[in-house]
């Protein structure tokens, strides 16, 4: 003998539309394993750059319902930066993507530990090993010429050669956009580059991977390496070193993807 009640049909209706407004109002996002929405980006930005030219990118995962925080590196050590990411990161309510560009991809490489880190996304990204430092993996391949940078000024802080910063960092930009980004570099401290590693979050974590083909400031063929030694996903663009200014939606895509996959 049964004794349970029978759900009325119009309850059953009522759950079936509360299901289709959540996925609407969430977007893309969707509920992992343990219940809860990978609905949290969080973004770190490279050296000589700020986070404002990721706002392509942060207005195209919010609409889709992702909260997008972006971390601003003070660019004055490595143990610094992780440390400004790792506080952006206890402030996450759950499961999170850490996103890094350029040298940000150091950053989230070691940052990356933490325990609501549920992927990782590099955007021309560095990708150290466990006690490597930046500088060594960034002289295993050949420098190009339009990427030169200044001497260090008297605090040890170094930028990028103002006369090569468009061709090197943003020839997919306008002269206008390029001579403002060269305008308001923020410089790193040299010796960022020699601080090796003390984890590398990419061999525990799904990590994805942007190549930049057109990429004057990392070398492309550096990123492919990079890439296929930590076995990440590839996405190549044809795209110069800040791709996610000029495709912000094919960034976005990736991004994507990673929170769809944890």
């Amino acid at each position: 003998m049964k004794t349970g009640l029978k759900q009325p049909m119009w309850l059953k209706k009522l759950a079936a539309i509360t299901l289709v407004f959540s996925a609407l109002f969430l977007g893309t996002a969707k509920v992992n394993a343990q219940g809860k929405f990978a609905k949290n980006i969080v973004i770190v930005h490279g050296h000589y750059l700020d986070a404002s030219g990721w706002k392509g990118v942060y207005s195209i995962l919010t609409k889709k319902g992702y909260q997008v925080t972006l971390v601003q590196n003070p660019l004055t050590s490595l143990k610094d930066d992780v440390e400004a990411t790792t506080n952006i990161l206890n402030n996450q309510d759950g499961p999170t993507i850490l996103v890094g560009h350029s040298w940000g991809g150091t950053v989230i490489t070691e940052a990356g530990i933490h325990p609501k880190v549920v992927g990782l996304v590099y955007v021309a990204g560095f990708m150290p090993d466990k006690g490597e430092t930046t500088r060594k993996l960034a002289k295993s391949f050949p420098k190009l010429p339009e990427m030169r940078t200044e001497s260090p000024d008297t605090g040890g802080f170094v930028f990028y050669d103002r006369s090569t910063f468009r061709a090197g960092v943003a020839g997919d930009l306008s002269k206008e956009d390029a001579d403002f980004m060269n305008a308001s570099q923020i410089p790193i401290h040299k010796d960022s580059f020699d601080a090796p590693l003390s984890d590398a979050a990419w061999r525990t974590k799904p990590s994805y991977g942007i190549l930049t083909l057109k990429d004057r400031t990392i070398n492309p063929d550096l990123q492919r390496s990079m890439y296929q030694n930590a076995k990440v996903k590839v996405t190549e663009l044809k795209a110069g070193h800040v791709v996610y200014i000029s495709q912000p939606q094919a960034v976005a895509n990736v991004i994507i993807e990673a929170s769809l996959q944890n």
